[in-house]
């Protein structure tokens, strides 16, 4: 079976630490034990979703904020640049705005 960590009891994503396919079962461990679904396919070393994540929530890692959900996300989806907008680092933006 597919694994993931997750980090900190808030986050709300996991890191796999295989790559995984899509429908494959994925077993959490870490802060929290259960399993999900990957509804794609997620390489080694991305992030999953573990709950849902609404559009312009925040994306929870290590119990920090590391970006901003652009589009729903459903447990079990590839959490990447394809759906979250990165908060740290940009040069385009103003630091704490």
């Amino acid at each position: 079976m597919l694994r993931a960590i997750v980090l900190h009891p808030n986050d709300n994503v996991a890191t796999l630490i295989d790559p995984g396919r899509a429908a494959e079962p994925v077993q959490l461990t870490g802060e929290g034990s259960s399993k999900i679904e990957l509804r794609a396919d997620v390489p080694f070393g991305h992030k999953c979703a573990v709950r849902p994540i609404a559009k312009g929530a925040e994306i929870l890692k290590y119990g920090q904020v590391i970006g901003r959900a652009t589009s729903d996300i459903r447990p079990g989806d590839h959490v990447h640049v394809q759906n979250v907008e990165a908060l740290r680092g940009r040069g385009d933006v103003e630091e704490g705005r």
